[in-house]
């Protein structure tokens, strides 16, 4: 419940001569104090399309029911989220899994709970239509942010093609500058995320450049995931289902009333509906059946155990992180588990 909400009932219990009526708003603000007893959060979170379960979720008010008030945090930049999560300026987050490795692997107790969300397509490597594969990047100059999805994404794309990124010329660029750089041709391939993707791919009528590999061709890679301290997660298990449950309910809502979610999401991230259900499909949100898929050891690029030695072997190539920590303190899947068995 809003505290608005809140001091609302209390002043008409307080003025209300009808003891039916001071009855029944007793045993409501009793019933209220008593769920905001059962626990609070704080998530840090940033704006971002694939977030749109919880964001449905807070704007609905579905945690209400599992009696946690959850507030969400908006960080301008999603990199001052994890030192926050472990500092404890707020409770848990929402952050790419790459960052969970690297805050591990310096000492941080985060682990993940759940993932949020795969790039399908929303992240790409673009380049001009003469490149015909991604074995063709030998020798060729590419612009990408290193240490970021678009590293992880370009660095297995050459690994599965047999290369590596000792066979390109990396250029050091922002995401959001790529696209200038490949009109002005300084540059045949880059790697960036939507909307970008599509502003490159539209270029010269659209048959200038083109999509060479995807987050599609190795879904999971890139994943939002929430996390927690594993000390919170041990003394706070409910809540943290709470917050499980809530993106659960969030995007049943999504998959049956998809115009009003879109509303509902527009209006966090300050897009319109149509510009929601546009960019949907440029991610995928795993149902609670699907996050085996994500802790069980596997080959496939869904399981962080394969996703994780990706993005430590970089980090730790390229000096961000000392040692690559063992994927099982990466995560606390004891939670969700518990929530699939019922």
């Amino acid at each position: 419940m809003r505290p608005a909400t809140k001091h609302r009932v209390l002043g008409s219990f307080f003025t209300s001569f009808s003891f039916k009526g001071a009855l029944g708003a007793l045993f409501f603000c009793l019933a209220s104090a008593t769920a905001l007893a059962a626990g609070s959060a704080r998530i840090g979170t940033v704006i971002w399309i694939g977030y749109g379960p919880f964001y449905v979720a807070d704007q609905l008010d579905l945690f209400k029911k599992s009696g946690v008030k959850v507030t969400m945090q908006v960080f301008t930049d999603p990199a001052l989220i994890p030192p926050a999560v472990t500092g404890g300026s707020v409770d848990g987050g929402m952050i790419t899994y790459d960052q969970v490795v690297s805050s591990v692997a310096k000492g941080s107790t985060m682990r993940v709970v759940q993932p949020i969300d795969y790039s399908n397509g929303g992240d790409a490597i673009v380049a001009a239509v003469d490149v015909k594969s991604v074995k063709d990047l030998k020798g060729q100059k590419v612009a990408f942010n290193p240490l970021s999805p678009s590293d992880f994404l370009l660095s297995y794309a050459l690994q599965s093609n047999g290369l590596s990124e000792k066979d390109v010329k990396p250029v050091n660029m922002s995401p959001e500058g790529v696209p200038a750089a490949m009109a002005s041709g300084s540059v045949k391939v880059g790697v960036t995320y939507e909307p970008s993707v599509s502003e490159i791919t539209a270029m010269g009528g659209g048959g200038k450049f083109k999509v060479l590999y995807s987050s599609k061709d190795a879904p999971g890679l890139i994943t939002d995931v929430l996390v927690f301290k594993s000390e919170y997660i041990k003394k706070n298990p409910e809540v943290v289902k709470a917050l499980i449950q809530g993106y659960v309910d969030g995007l049943d809502y999504m998959s049956r009333n998809p115009a009003e979610a879109a509303k509902l999401i527009g209006k966090v991230m300050g897009i319109s509906a149509k510009e929601v259900l546009e960019q949907l499909p440029a991610v995928y949100n795993p149902t609670l059946a699907e996050f085996p898929k994500v802790f069980d050891m596997s080959k496939e690029t869904t399981s962080l155990h394969t996703s994780g030695a990706v993005i430590a072997k970089i980090l730790k190539a390229k000096g961000e992180i000392k040692a690559i920590p063992r994927t099982e303190d990466t995560y606390d899947d004891s939670v969700a588990r518990s929530m699939m068995k019922k």
